[in-house]
């Protein structure tokens, strides 16, 4: 995996920042050293001017601020220059990792573009925002809808402006509730939308949990986002919502193991083929329960089930030898073999005496 190229190969895991960086950009670096730390592919922050996409005016959608006395002067605070986006870009690919951010305008779209930012990720509340979609969407690069708060209707229209420009398209199940309950994950979308519309899904989880990006992996999820916290006491409005740094990690080391399972079939016969050794372990072979002169007739009663190792009769063999006569003494406790008997038919246990 480079670190400016989409590559579905396996499951992307994208590390959502946001704003948890609180408009620090020692925080955002932060971040990008933290989450490189956890294998995931990709970090992706939020690209907002304040000018461009709202005003004074804007309602909090939880006021949670101590210091910003509207969500505009918070849109403000959260403001990066291009040249600290362009060095949060390098620094995410030198990283190994990809680069993302969701434009909220016109300018922090043309902003990213000139970053060479891989692929759009447009958020469910732009979903509707036909002049900043039309913008990716002629770049040519993939595009990822998100459909936290979007109508079926919504979804369609936007779907098909991206299918019919041919460009990449991937969409996202997404419950835009923070935190999100289990019961309104909504994973069974993943499969409605890829019968929909053909095109890679994936999972943008609010949940902090990481269960439902692992089981949306098993799912044949193409990527998997979550918002992620360098620490659940910090502040910020996501944070309850996000998974720690260690959460991130178990999250991937989760879903890379849900993918060799997947990847892997089991040929049985071969497997067990390859398991011989533990088979003469701990299978069973029958063995005398007393001592058994030569000349008698192999009855039930004669015989046990012993972990006596390989070679011997396996159970389910016995009744090809009930009936069978002894030609050699075996004493209790070992191994009854085939060459014990006399060749030919079964006899009957009432005609020897």
């Amino acid at each position: 995996m480079t670190g400016d190229q989409l590559q579905f190969d396996h499951c992307l895991i994208v590390a959502e920042v946001a704003q948890a960086h609180e408009g620090s950009l020692g925080m955002a670096h932060a971040f990008i050293d933290a989450i490189a730390g956890t294998g995931a592919d990709a970090v992706k922050f939020q690209t907002h001017i304040a000018a461009a996409e709202s005003s004074p005016q804007e309602p909090w959608r939880v006021n949670f601020s101590y210091q910003d006395p509207s969500r505009y002067d918070y849109w403000r605070r959260m403001e990066f220059t291009a040249e600290q986006w362009q060095g949060l870009a390098d620094h995410t690919r030198a990283r190994g990792m990809i680069f993302l951010s969701s434009p909220f305008s016109l300018e922090a779209a043309d902003l990213l573009q000139k970053l060479d930012i891989c692929a759009w990720k447009v958020g469910s509340g732009e979903l509707t925002n036909v002049r900043l979609l039309n913008y990716m969407i002629a770049t040519g690069k993939p595009v990822i809808l998100s459909t936290g708060m979007s109508l079926p209707e919504e979804i369609d229209k936007s779907v098909k402006l991206v299918q019919n420009a041919g460009n990449e398209l991937l969409v996202l199940q997404c419950t835009s509730k923070y935190p999100c309950a289990p019961e309104d994950v909504g994973l069974n979308m993943l499969d409605f939308y890829r019968q929909r519309y053909g095109c890679k899904v994936g999972l943008s989880d609010h949940s902090a949990s990481i269960f439902p990006g692992i089981t949306a992996a098993v799912l044949g999820a193409s990527m998997v986002e979550v918002h992620t916290t360098l620490s659940p006491h910090m502040f910020g409005p996501d944070v309850k919502a996000s998974l720690t740094i260690e959460e991130l990690k178990q999250l991937v080391n989760g879903v890379r193991y849900v993918e060799a399972m997947l990847k892997n079939p089991v040929n049985k016969e071969l497997m067990a083929a390859s398991l011989n050794d533990l088979r003469s372990v701990f299978y069973k072979s029958l063995a005398a329960r007393r001592d058994i002169m030569a000349g008698e007739i192999l009855t039930e009663d004669m015989v046990c089930e012993l972990k006596a190792g390989a070679g011997g009769i396996m159970p389910d063999q016995l009744n090809m030898f009930l009936g069978r006569r002894f030609t050699k003494a075996v004493t209790i406790g070992n191994k009854i073999q085939k060459e014990d008997f006399t060749d030919g038919e079964a006899e009957s246990s009432s005609s020897f005496s």
